[in-house]
């Protein structure tokens, strides 16, 4: 999704169709921008795919040839014909068709690691793995999974790695096929601990919450146990040291990182540790799940998420393991967390209604902002943060669906919520998905769908960001993580409102 996207590969296009020429090794991804002609830090990479004719009456699949698929699982193929089934609109069933198994599709690869299932999955056309993409990329076919042995293994696979990736280090979000891989191109002159087979080593919360989220989820759909054994357990036991060390109650923690950039948000200030804080309980996060540097490192979304993941992980240890005291300790952390983020990151406007911060510092400095990537304001509800009828998630919802949001765009083709990662008027698909999955007014509903199917620029596919006037400048051509999630969207869709379709 979000993770230094601009960087790309042509030799990994999971569909047909031209690209833009990209500079050679040694660029990074910013530099990348620069030769796009970026405008803000952004860049949009204009296709040129030519116009979709959306009164065409054929859509041909833009699947990749079965022989060349990378995992094929005979219970999503089923959902996919079914739902498609059910989809009066010809172009949103071929959006869906395209969409809903691209992860399966083009970034899985399974194998086996010490007898065991090991699963790598990368973001798209990023040759490396994120914790927070491969948890997100997967999480719609988990209700599918105990009826196909098959999708169960590779779900297993990818479980076992996360847990792997952990205790390598769990302050990094990017992790390397092996230790012998080639590093990305922008992280070879990070200033931090890098260890072999670490792609990227950007402290972000929510990097550690994504695959508890996954783990628990699986759990919950197969009843299957195997793949928590005592590397797993060992890895969680990471994942609450590292959260502790970022409370940073007694000092700044271990972890520390600077990049070489001309660009503020690749890099941490103050020798590597980040803006000052008052420490208060929250858990500092140095970079958003966008990959930028958080302005203030008290990131509100994903600290709740890290409240939410702490007691699915204390319900995992003490129903599976019987590990009454780790589970003990993982519901003191969030009931910690949590006291502290309410009493920290709430606001209220002049109506005195409350609603949250994006990222606070604890010194009574505030920010609001949201952002598309997720965790953010947007997605709490999703990510089981809250209920999506909570109040003070209902007003904050509304604001950042507002201009009250520097990063709100209303523009000729949609409207919706974009990043500072792709700079001004971009326009994320992501948040017309959150958007409309946390929504039961129809008519909002409608509207994300009808944005979302003519912003597409003829590929057949989600984007990572599309300019707010012209969807034919996007960026990102190959982003399973949107692509899965609007799959995602239209099988819920057609569980609780199939009259859309």
């Amino acid at each position: 999704m979000s993770n230094d996207r601009f960087y790309s590969r042509a030799a990994k296009a999971p569909f047909p169709g031209p690209r833009s020429p990209v500079p050679g090794p040694g660029f990074t991804r910013r530099d990348i921008l620069q030769f796009l002609g970026a405008g803000a830090g952004a860049g949009l990479l204009a296709t040129t795919l030519p116009a979709f004719a959306a009164g065409t009456a054929a859509f041909p699949s833009r699947r990749p040839p079965k022989s060349q698929r990378k995992f094929v699982s005979a219970a999503v193929e089923r959902q996919l014909a079914q739902v498609k089934a059910r989809i009066g609109d010809p172009e949103l069933a071929w959006l869906f068709e395209n969409c809903y198994p691209n992860t399966l599709d083009t970034t899985v690869q399974t194998g086996t690691r010490d007898g065991k299932p090991d699963t790598f999955i990368v973001t798209g056309d990023i040759d490396a793995m994120w914790l927070r993409d491969s948890s997100a990329q997967v999480h719609p076919y988990l209700p599918l999974a105990k009826q196909d042995p098959a999708l169960r293994r590779m779900l297993h696979g990818l479980i076992r790695r996360q847990a792997h990736c952990i205790r390598l280090d769990p302050y990094a979000n990017a992790f390397l096929p092996d230790g012998v891989t080639e590093l990305l191109e922008w992280s070879v002159n990070d200033i931090t601990e890098m260890k072999p087979g670490v792609g990227e080593r950007k402290w972000e919360i929510d990097s550690l919450c994504y695959p508890i989220r996954l783990a628990h989820g699986y759990w919950r759909a197969t009843g299957d146990v195997a793949p928590f054994d005592d590397d797993w357990r060992e890895a969680m036991r990471a994942v609450l040291r590292t959260f502790r060390e970022q409370q940073r109650l007694h000092d700044r923690g271990p972890y520390k990182f600077q990049r070489p950039s001309p660009f503020a948000t690749e890099t941490l200030v103050l020798g590597g540790y980040g803006q000052p804080t008052r420490p208060n309980g929250m858990i500092h996060s140095m970079f958003r799940p966008s990959d930028d540097a958080c302005l203030f490192p008290l990131f509100v979304p994903a600290n709740l998420f890290a409240v939410a993941a702490l007691r699915l992980l204390a319900e995992m240890s003490r129903t599976i393991h019987r590990d009454i005291d780790f589970a003990s300790d993982c519901i003191a952390l969030a009931d910690e967390v949590e006291k502290a983020t309410r009493q920290h990151g709430l606001m209220r406007d002049a109506d005195g209604q409350p609603f949250w911060a994006y990222e606070v510092d604890g010194y009574g400095n505030q920010l609001f902002i949201d952002d598309a990537n997720a965790p953010g304001l947007l997605s709490l509800a999703y990510l089981g943060c809250c209920d999506r009828n909570d109040p003070v998630f209902r007003r904050t919802r509304q604001l950042a669906w507002s201009e009250r949001n520097p990063y709100f765009w209303r523009g000729r083709a949609a409207e919706g919520v974009g990043s500072p990662h792709t700079g001004l008027r971009t326009i994320w698909p992501m948040a017309l998905i959150q958007y409309a999955m946390a929504s039961d007014d129809d008519a909002q509903i409608r509207q994300c769908l009808h944005w979302l199917k003519t912003t597409h620029a003829g590929t057949g596919f989600m984007h990572e960001a599309f300019d707010q006037d012209d969807p034919a400048k996007f960026t990102r051509d190959w982003f399973a993580w949107a692509n899965t999630q609007f799959g995602e969207l239209i099988v819920d869709l057609a569980q609780r409102k199939p009259h859309l379709l």
